[in-house]
């Protein structure tokens, strides 16, 4: 069993930074699949971010090259960067974890991941 807590989020100005965190506890001894999801109000879920067990990652296009996903093993901790923030980029965030993935083109499928955290709020104002 694997627990996720996401920490990092509030409230920011549009242009800004944030780096949200993904603290691992329990079982921290397996081989995870880690992803950043997002939920705007009144939208689905969606993937923004992962990476897979060799460190590789994956981004949604719509943040490729504003986001960057990162772990530090060392201290069980999944990372991830926002730099130019945009009003569109509010929403709940949720970092999530998975043992298999059947394949690349899943990374970001919601659906793929069956450990979840609790979410953390960013809010970007314009």
């Amino acid at each position: 069993q694997v627990q996720l807590v996401e920490s990092g989020g509030g409230s920011a100005q549009a242009g800004g930074s944030l780096r949200l965190s993904c603290r691992v506890s329990g079982d921290t001894t397996s081989r995870y699949c880690m992803g950043w999801f997002r939920q705007a109000p009144g939208k689905e879920r969606e993937g923004v971010a992962a990476i897979d067990s060799n460190g590789r990652p994956t981004y949604a296009d719509s943040v490729k090259d504003r986001f960057t996903i990162s772990q530090d093993n060392a201290k069980n901790t999944l990372y991830l960067q926002i730099n130019s923030l945009k009003p569109e980029d509010t929403g709940i965030y949720y970092c999530a974890a998975a043992t298999i993935i059947a394949s690349p083109s899943l990374m970001l499928w919601h659906r793929s991941y069956p450990y979840w955290g609790q979410g953390t709020q960013v809010t970007v104002s314009s």
